[in-house]
């Protein structure tokens, strides 16, 4: 009994088997335009490709807009110095108008150096100035305050806007960065170099009277040499303390602002253009020790430059 029992269970198993087997086979096949798993992680992968280049596109035209500066060629300055003058140019009036509604009182400065030949050309080593307070106008202008900050190099090619003044795209430069990347290259006591150097601008000199350092007896010989009375004075407020031997290239700024101020005083050679191309804290420094030496040895009728 059991044993027939059995036999027709199976016996209907497998007939509602058989019977089903036409609904599934359609039902799958209704379903073969759907993606299978692989298809679908292949889809997905290539919308966040999609997605992804998009956000890279974007991320670079905000770096791009962000690292771009309008350019003015003006006297060559350095970081710390300050420069106060009159605009008349409209093109220049109407660069620091839109910098000020802009809430962004930033522009780039350009000097010129003169090569072997005689010719001057552009620098493509600059500085970034801000305008401090509020510009005041004047009948025939502008009067502007500027200070001088972060240090820059153009990237690619100078550009026209359409508004009228060039812009580019520039790099920021910063010494420490500057001095890290030297000692972990090919010259790696080049620093170590320039920081010895860059202490003998402060500690006694046997060669100076009562052994004063170089900057002190620059200071002291440019006091009386000064184009309005006070004017060493209020320059050494302007530029701050000098910095300290182990920033050896901020330590050469800060000499090469001393020993050619705005306005010019005509007491030393110019090696502002020099120190901005400088490619070593070394050679920044060594330009700074032989602009100073030169100045003393000219302000003290040991040996006249002209």
């Amino acid at each position: 009994m059991i044993s027939v029992l059995s036999s027709r269970i199976k016996s209907f198993f497998w007939a509602t088997l058989l019977m089903a087997l036409p609904t599934a086979t359609a039902f799958l096949s209704s379903q073969s335009h759907l993606p299978t798993a692989s298809t679908r992680n292949f889809q997905w992968a290539a919308e966040d490709d999609d997605f992804m280049a998009a956000l890279r596109t974007r991320v670079k035209e905000v770096e791009d807009r962000e690292s771009r500066m309008a350019l003015v060629v003006l006297d060559t300055m350095l970081p710390r110095q300050v420069l106060r003058i009159q605009v008349k140019n409209d093109l220049l009036k109407a660069l620091v108008k839109e910098c000020l509604e802009n809430e962004k009182p930033f522009f780039g400065i350009l000097g010129l150096a003169r090569i072997s030949t005689g010719q001057q050309v552009h620098l493509k080593n600059g500085v970034e100035v801000e305008i401090i307070g509020k510009p005041e106008f004047v009948e025939d202008g502008m009067k502007l305050e500027l200070k001088a900050g972060r240090r820059f190099s153009i990237l690619g090619e100078v550009d026209n806007t359409g508004i009228g003044w060039t812009e580019a795209r520039v790099e920021f430069l910063d010494s420490s960065e500057q001095e890290e990347e030297e000692v972990s290259g090919e010259d790696r006591f080049g620093v170590a170099r320039a920081i010895s150097k860059a202490e003998s601008l402060t500690c006694p000199n046997m060669n100076m009277p009562e052994n004063q350092s170089l900057v002190d007896r620059w200071i002291q010989l440019a006091k009386g040499n000064e184009r309005s009375p006070g004017q060493i004075e209020r320059l050494l407020a302007e530029l701050g303390e000098i910095p300290p031997p182990h920033e050896p290239s901020e330590r050469a700024f800060w000499v090469g602002a001393l020993i050619n101020p705005i306005p010019a005083m005509g007491v030393a050679m110019e090696i502002r253009p020099q120190l901005l191309i400088a490619k070593t804290a070394e050679m920044r420094v060594q330009h700074a020790l032989d602009g100073i030496l030169k100045s003393i040895k000219h302000m003290d009728g040991s040996a006249k430059m002209f």
